[in-house]
């Protein structure tokens, strides 16, 4: 048995956008910046993928930037905007993914002023909490559209309205929300968004920034005048292609996946209930991505039960960060205030499309089993 429930980590390649990728990686190999008829022929694929992705989040295909990544993405809007303001100030919320808070942090060890926005104990960033850290030299904030670890979904069309009352650029990291939720991107308020194609079933090591028009913004690859001299590089063309294909079938398909992984959440949460009430479901009174779960489970270090779970052939994620062998809460727990042990002990389960009802039922057995062993045999994990 092998069930994989770890879909906010990464996506299985869509058997459709392999197809669409094939002939980029086998007989479509020239440049797209070359004139000839080849390089033309491959630019075209370009363009076409380009106008998927803008699809996706109702834009003009003008206003995307391929990059390698959402974390790239998320680099490009933080600095590439700051970087016209020196010494000024930025404000990111404390659930940011990594890729945020880390050049947030680089960005105020050379010099700019920089907050962290709390959020509440469901995970949320209030509008209240995001006016605290606003002051006259602020010059970007970015929010996350849906967070990771708890899927929490942040009211991003209200917290832009703040930002942009106060002159402020806002951008939002959008890679799980994308293929989850409808992306409306001139509906949300912000000016930038970032979003990735290995999270909808597409490709690893492309993604793409999306720039409302009249928001500048620095490069921080120089080298060529790709992607209109914001990033540059001979573009990624197969998997720039399957980005795009990614992202029209996510368009297509969006509301069917999200039912159906919002079905076996609730299946889930609805057994943990009847089968195991010790066991605590993070920020279940906030709205949150359908797919998205994270259990606290008291006695055992989620480490310790993710370990158990791989070995029964399901593959989930755990809500903490090792480091030098110590296990500690993520971030994102921590800001929801889950410290020490109740941190620790995290699980988090995401679903995707070809997961069943008879996948959530044998996790809630394995679960059930696992916790049963571990009282028995009085194991707390915290060795």
């Amino acid at each position: 048995m092998s069930i994989y429930l770890d879909h906010n980590a990464t996506t299985p390649l869509d058997p459709r956008v392999w197809a669409a990728m094939v002939p980029y990686l086998r007989d479509l190999y020239a440049n797209p910046s070359s004139i000839h008829a080849p390089g033309r022929m491959v630019r075209t694929a370009v363009d076409q993928a380009r106008e998927q992705v803008a699809a996706l989040v109702k834009v003009h295909p003008s206003r995307v930037i391929f990059t390698s990544g959402g974390t790239e993405a998320n680099n490009l809007a933080l600095k590439g905007i700051m970087a016209h303001f020196p010494g000024q100030h930025l404000a990111v919320s404390a659930i940011e993914h990594a890729s945020v808070l880390q050049p947030a942090r680089a960005l105020a060890e050379q010099g700019w002023g920089m907050d962290v926005i709390g959020v509440d104990g469901q995970g949320r960033v209030m509008t209240e909490a995001l006016r605290a850290v606003l002051t006259p030299s602020t010059r970007l904030v970015s929010v996350m559209t849906a967070n990771n670890e708890v899927g929490v979904v942040q009211d991003i069309p209200a917290l832009s309205e703040v930002a942009r009352r106060a002159g402020v650029i806002m951008h939002s990291d959008a890679v799980q929300a994308a293929g989850k939720l409808a992306l409306d991107f001139p509906a949300s308020g912000v000016q930038l968004m970032s979003i990735s194609a290995h999270k909808i079933y597409g490709p690893k090591g492309v993604g793409a920034l999306i720039v409302e028009q009249g928001v500048e913004l620095s490069p921080w690859l120089h080298g060529g005048g790709h992607e209109r001299g914001m990033r540059a590089g001979t573009e990624n063309v197969a998997g720039i292609v399957g980005f795009g294909m990614a992202a029209q079938l996510a368009l297509a398909e969006t509301a069917a996946r999200a039912a159906h992984c919002l079905e076996l959440r609730r299946h889930f949460e609805q057994g943990l209930r009847r089968k195991l009430p010790e066991v605590t479901v993070v920020a279940d009174g906030a709205e949150r991505l359908g797919n998205t779960v994270m259990i606290l489970v008291p006695g055992i270090e989620g480490e310790t039960l993710l370990m158990h779970l791989d070995q029964a052939g399901i593959a989930v994620s755990s809500g903490s960060a090792c480091s030098a062998g110590d296990a500690a809460p993520s971030h994102v727990l921590v800001a929801l205030g889950l410290v020490g042990e109740t941190g620790r002990s995290a699980v988090r389960v995401s679903f995707g499309r070809d997961n069943s009802l008879a996948d959530v039922d044998a996790l809630i057995a394995a679960l059930s089993g696992m916790l049963k062993q571990f009282r028995a045999m009085s194991i707390t994990g915290w060795a």
